[in-house]
């Protein structure tokens, strides 16, 4: 049995741009909720989010090239025609993991007790898969995976 072609990837650029389209408007709409529920300082929160950010940039690109390698071994589509339920758990998933890696960075840089910590980066990461469902599905239409040339 021979293996079925890879599906087209999206490319370095395109990754990238990605990447830095989600982490800008997730700023620009995450920031200001953040400042005024969390109570923290506006220059403390919009550097803790900018460190939180790149956090989130280096785990984005990592881990939508993993998914959406792992998804087009597994289904041979590509990520722009992934379905709803999979688009679902390919947000939960990120959140799940980016929380992991946050939650250690909002306790120590903002001197809140865990649990405090905690519920903000729960917040946060509510707010971002939300989010990252959006701008996903909405990137995925403007931007779609063009065709491999090589065939």
């Amino acid at each position: 049995m021979s293996a079925s072609p890879l599906p087209p990837q999206r490319s370095l650029v395109d990754r990238l741009r990605q990447v830095a389209l989600f982490e800008i408007g997730g700023l620009l709409l995450i920031c200001p909720p953040f400042v005024w529920l969390s109570g923290v300082p506006v220059a403390e929160s919009a550097a803790l989010l900018l460190v939180l950010a790149l956090i989130a940039a280096l785990w984005n690109a990592a881990y939508n090239t993993g998914f959406d390698w792992i998804e087009g071994r597994l289904t041979g589509r590509t990520a722009d025609h992934r379905p709803w339920r999979l688009r679902a758990l390919h947000a939960v998933g990120f959140e799940g993991g980016l929380l992991l890696m946050t939650l250690p960075v909002i306790a120590l840089w903002t001197g809140m007790p865990w649990l405090d910590a905690l519920i903000a980066d729960v917040g946060l990461a509510l707010a971002y898969m939300v989010y990252a469902f959006g701008f996903n599905l909405t990137y995925d239409r403007f931007f779609p995976i063009a065709p491999s040339t090589s065939r």
